[in-house]
């Protein structure tokens, strides 16, 4: 009896020695294949406060991977389960489990972007962001002054407070957090500028500044003439003179403006009307970029005071006004 008891002793150890090998194999195996990621999972999700084993269960699903066991014991076994990120991964067309584990806790997620144009309007970037299918949409009909309350600008006013750039973001990003992160880089740079600005100024903050450069980004697309631009602008200031530029008569006229600045236009006073009123308008007249913030920081020292259009993209830049209303004949009048 006692012999009977050893030999089946025995072969219960040796069956679960086989199992624990088979197993071992097993787990291997399926560790070191390199699998196939069909196209349809290419572009896989995780969601926020998911477990290991619910990704193995959602990659199983996908058939990315066919042992979610394993999957969840490889996690937990390096330590790596809890480390898992949330967001949209782009995975590979091919991929061992190590590899495929790597990418989610690395967390490089499928980046979107959307820009703020140099040089639009409030408006406009509303309108634009409304109509961006990658970003979570929020704002809706929120009023401009609930939206500023919202973002931590209580009672300012939004026009030029959105840097102008390309900015890349993860699935889920809202509209608002967007915009947030846009005014931050926006604070960011104009502190940098203003830090590093040059003497004697007819600024009293950083804000003005922010004006006259929304001004210069209007006026010109062409690098090289913003520091121009801008230091026609400041000897106006300097000089008592009034801005007399047009995008800000156009601001003022506001969404009913035609394309078309007439005579009227000019003589009709409003807060942004710089023909009728001396010093910068209250506001920015539209989203700026560094060049334009650079340029009135450091603007060009000239004794020029007026310019026109040449019609090319550039300006033609004068000293006096006889100077001035002869580059207007020639190359506005006649064209």
């Amino acid at each position: 009896m006692l012999r009977f008891f050893g030999w089946t002793f025995l072969l219960l150890l040796v069956a679960v020695g086989g199992l624990v090998l088979w197993g071992w194999n097993d787990y291997q195996m399926f560790l070191k294949q390199e699998r196939r990621i069909p196209e349809s999972a290419r572009s896989f999700t995780v969601e926020s406060g998911w477990s290991a084993k619910r990704v193995a269960n959602e990659l199983t699903s996908l058939r990315v991977i066919d042992k979610p066991y394993w999957f969840e014991l490889y996690a937990r076994q390096t330590g790596l389960a809890p480390s898992i990120k949330s967001g949209e991964f782009n995975l590979p067309a091919a991929a061992d489990v190590p590899a495929l584990l790597a990418i989610l806790v690395d967390g490089k997620t499928i980046q979107y972007s959307h820009t703020i144009i140099e040089g639009s309007n409030w408006r406009d970037v509303r309108e634009r962001l409304a109509e961006d299918e990658d970003l979570v949409q929020t704002i809706g009909d929120t009023s401009d002054d609930e939206l500023m309350t919202q973002l931590g600008l209580d009672g300012q006013h939004p026009e030029g407070l959105f840097f102008s750039d390309t900015y890349a973001f993860p699935r889920n990003t809202t509209d608002v957090a967007y915009l947030k992160r846009a005014n931050e880089m926006l604070q960011r740079v104009l502190a940098e500028e203003w830090e590093a600005r040059d003497e004697g100024l007819p600024y009293k903050s950083p804000y003005e500044a922010l004006v006259l450069a929304s001004i210069v980004e209007k006026e010109t697309a062409v690098a090289e003439e913003r520091p121009m631009i801008a230091g026609v602008f400041v000897s106006r200031l300097d000089l008592g003179m009034r801005l007399q530029t047009d995008p800000t008569v156009i601001y003022g006229i506001g969404p009913s403006f035609d394309g078309d600045i007439r005579r009227k236009d000019l003589t009709t006073d409003t807060p942004y009307n710089t023909y009728t009123r001396g010093g910068l308008p209250p506001t920015p007249i539209a989203m700026v970029g560094r060049a334009a913030i650079n340029a009135v920081m450091h603007p060009e020292s000239t004794t020029a005071l007026y310019f026109v259009s040449r019609g090319d993209g550039t300006h033609k830049f004068s000293e006096t006004v006889e100077e001035h209303n002869a580059a207007v004949r020639k190359y506005q009048l006649n064209r």
